[in-house]
């Protein structure tokens, strides 16, 4: 099982809640750059279900090109569903946020200026 499975397993609800804004803009001292970063892990999050998926079925994957030979999976179909019910990216992103479990620092650039 992956580590974003594992992560699914946990207390992420895939239903959207309300979220205290102010609770978003304590932890970086602006609204937008938290969002921003929730944004880029969410990003991040995505990629790897998808990459994930993509592996999974391409087991299932058979190589011919011809129309007659292709028929449905019962696995790949369960594998595809459970990718379904997972919550949204930005979801788990949110949520890892305000469980202080994003490493995030600003760049060079802008502590400086």
């Amino acid at each position: 099982m992956s580590k974003i499975r594992r992560q699914l397993s946990g207390n992420t609800s895939s239903s959207v809640e309300p979220k205290r804004l102010s609770e978003l803009k304590d932890k970086t001292g602006n609204l937008y750059e938290s969002i921003n970063i929730i944004s880029k892990r969410a990003n991040q999050i995505n990629i790897t279900i998808k990459e994930e998926l993509h592996n999974k079925l391409e087991e299932f994957a058979s190589h011919t090109d011809s129309l007659e030979e292709i028929h449905e999976n019962k696995e790949q179909i369960e594998i595809s569903r459970a990718y379904e019910r997972m919550p949204n990216p930005a979801l788990l992103a949110t949520t890892e946020f305000l469980e202080d479990k994003i490493y995030h620092r600003k760049s060079e650039e802008d502590l400086f200026s």
